[in-house]
């Protein structure tokens, strides 16, 4: 069956989570990059502890609670300022620069897209508007609507059920390997942008396809 719908994942997919390296390197210098990439990987560990805890928080406390561990973790004072800096630059994070005109021409064709994502609605609203990207999305999807972050399939399930179209007849698009995994596990045909050439995770799982950038993706489902 050809795709008829096409889901994607917004942090780090569409929008550049480690981009907000070079804000933090102002604020610490010398330590940007690591605040950034900390920051991040606690930040997926958190969605995934409360999730398998059931102690589920709104991914903006989750997000501010990773930034605090980090900043102690990697002795920096987080003062209120620069904590309000950090976490107002997260919400007007960048967009990768071929998306617009990808997502432009994947709507031409037709298909409905969506964002299937842990971020609450607040945040992926901000960010989705500060990029121009509104009106491109036929449904923008928050985990927050189930209280569980991906890889439940709770969280998946919002596709298919909001949608109205099967996981099958869906391409869910990720850049992180291990949503890809989770996706594919519940039923999604799966696309990875594969941004940092990293190596696929070993769950059993290959994507349908893969590629660096989104242009690839454009590619793949002309």
């Amino acid at each position: 069956m050809p795709i008829q719908a096409i889901i994607f994942d917004a942090y780090g997919t569409l929008f550049d989570v480690y981009s907000i390296g070079a804000l933090a390197e102002r604020l610490f210098p010398g330590k940007g990059a690591a605040v950034a990439e900390l920051w991040r990987d606690k930040q997926i560990e958190y969605t995934r502890l409360r999730t398998l805890s059931n102690t589920y928080k709104p991914f903006w406390e989750v997000t501010q609670d990773a930034l605090v561990f980090t900043c102690r973790k990697l002795g920096l004072e987080l003062t209120l300022d620069a904590q309000t800096q950090i976490m107002g630059q997260y919400a007007r994070l960048q967009a990768f620069p071929e998306n617009l005109a990808v997502l432009q021409a994947l709507r031409a064709k037709g298909l409905k897209l969506a964002i299937l994502s842990n971020g609450n609605p607040e945040m992926l609203d901000a960010v989705v508007q500060a990029a121009g990207m509104g009106h491109l999305f036929t449904q923008v999807l928050s985990v927050h609507s189930v209280k569980k972050f991906k890889t439940a399939p709770e969280a998946y399930q919002l596709g298919p059920d909001t949608l109205g179209v099967p996981a099958k007849d869906s391409l869910f698009v990720s850049s992180n390997c291990w949503d890809v995994c989770g996706a594919a596990w519940f039923g999604y045909r799966t696309f990875w942008v594969n941004r940092s050439n990293a190596p696929l995770e070993e769950l059993g799982i290959q994507p349908n396809a893969q590629g660096q950038t989104l242009d690839a993706l454009a590619q793949f489902v002309t």
